[in-house]
């Protein structure tokens, strides 16, 4: 391949498709499945230790609009939403950092046809696929345990689906600024916070106004917001204003990160 070819990928956004990423990824997780899976018993874990610990002491909280239900199916809903997030989070963070700056592996991927944005999109959907297998998984546990209680829920797979997809995008993004590992511990300092304030295991309502408004401006709290209202049937306009959330954040990573993996490689 000559050099004006190999280099048509970088200097244009778009190549051949993100085929190529998907197919080295799938392989990747062919032979690493027990890492991949493992992320799945974390949310389980919590729903087991909170929602039927914590849970016999807590008895019912308001739930989407104001009916009492059982802890373990207020929090059921959030953790799937974070397990989505988990997910994706972890594959466009630390595995997209060690290939960007110690593999140095897109840097080799646009050197062919692929470009920026089919290097973006493939990590982003691997990442996806990520977060759908623990969704999946996740979601067939609350199904088991009788924690869902209309036929809206079976939307929640698509919707884990966009959480994660938000996530990955924005996450990937983030990481192609980071140059060192302590960099990325800021990234498990955001997470951590975000997880325990994003009303997972409580209602936002018990903070201060002020409190609530930064909470509710959080990726999270609209991911679990959105689960909770189709676990139960409830919808409203609102509803579409938390999936549209997603989609301006997916939208938004992708171009953030396209564009940093062609100014990282076009010097």
């Amino acid at each position: 391949m000559s050099a004006p070819s190999r280099r048509a990928g970088v200097s244009g956004l778009r190549g051949t498709g993100s085929a190529p990423v998907l197919e080295r990824g799938l392989i990747v997780y062919k032979r690493n499945w027990i890492v991949v899976i493992s992320g799945f018993f974390e949310p389980l874990l919590y729903l087991l230790a909170m929602g039927y610990g914590l849970g016999g002491l807590v008895g019912q909280v308001p739930g989407p609009g104001g009916a009492p239900i059982d802890y373990p199916a207020y929090i059921a809903p959030a953790l799937l939403a974070t397990s989505a997030m988990n997910g994706a989070i972890f594959d466009s963070t630390w595995n997209v950092f060690f290939k960007l700056r110690f593999a140095r592996l897109y840097e080799a991927m646009l050197q062919t046809s692929l470009g920026p944005v089919d290097v973006a999109l493939g990590e982003i959907l691997m990442a996806l696929l990520r977060g759908l297998l623990y969704a999946v998984g996740f979601m067939g546990v609350v199904a088991a345990l009788g924690l869902v209680t209309s036929w809206w829920a079976l939307a929640m797979i698509p919707v884990a689906l966009l959480i994660a997809f938000g996530f990955a995008a924005l996450g990937m993004a983030a990481t192609s600024f980071a140059k060192s590992f302590q960099h990325m511990d800021v990234i498990t300092f955001v997470l951590l916070p975000m997880f325990l304030f994003s009303s997972t295991l409580y209602p936002v309502s018990v903070f201060p106004e002020v409190i609530q408004w930064i909470v509710k401006a959080l990726p999270l709290w609209h991911g679990i917001e959105l689960m909770r209202q189709l676990a139960v049937g409830h919808l409203s306009w609102v509803s579409l204003g938390h999936a549209a959330y997603f989609v301006a954040m997916a939208l938004l990573g992708i171009a953030m990160t396209a564009r940093r993996l062609r100014a990282l490689f076009l010097r």
